[in-house]
């Protein structure tokens, strides 16, 4: 059995494969433009790669500079916490354990920086049911729920406190 591949921070010279990958699952997560992509990794908490890219993980503060819903409807009801933006592995890559291993570099990562909370949103409308099993194993649970994007998206938004 080979060794796991590492998980990295996600740099500058990874961008366009993080896009390439992000945009290939853009109905999971949304399609980003390689501006934006840098800004948002420029304002991230914790953004993470397994391989060249397998897989990433995107995530950000209470205190980012974000206009997502999602993370804005966290910021409305939580002081402090880390919202999970986006975590995609690639097709190539599934079942090989990369996103828990990005969940769990997360969690330690988020509770050395004094944060209990770690947050994040699954799709409920087009539905997502592994997604929803994947986060109810790591201990999330649902804690809201809304239509956003013009009725166009319906979402669960769940947490994890980080002393379960």
């Amino acid at each position: 059995m080979t060794a796991p591949l590492p998980i990295e921070a996600v740099v500058a010279a990874d961008e366009p494969a993080v896009l390439e990958l992000n945009n290939e699952h853009a109905a999971e997560l949304s399609w980003l433009e390689p501006e934006r992509l840098t800004a948002l990794l420029d304002a991230s908490f914790h953004a993470r790669r397994i391989g060249r890219l397998e897989a990433f993980l995107m995530t950000f503060d209470q205190d980012a500079t974000y206009d997502s819903p999602n993370f804005l409807w966290f910021r409305d009801r939580y002081p402090r916490f880390v919202y999970v933006d986006r975590v995609v592995v690639a097709s190539s890559a599934r079942g090989r354990g990369h996103a828990r291993r990005l969940y769990e570099d997360l969690f330690a990562r988020a509770a050395a920086a004094g944060h209990e909370l770690v947050t994040c949103e699954v799709n409920a409308d087009p539905p997502n049911p592994a997604s929803d099993a994947f986060h109810a194993a790591l201990g999330f649970r649902e804690v809201g729920d809304a239509v956003i994007h013009g009725g166009k998206k319906a979402v669960r938004y769940y947490a994890k406190t980080l002393a379960d």
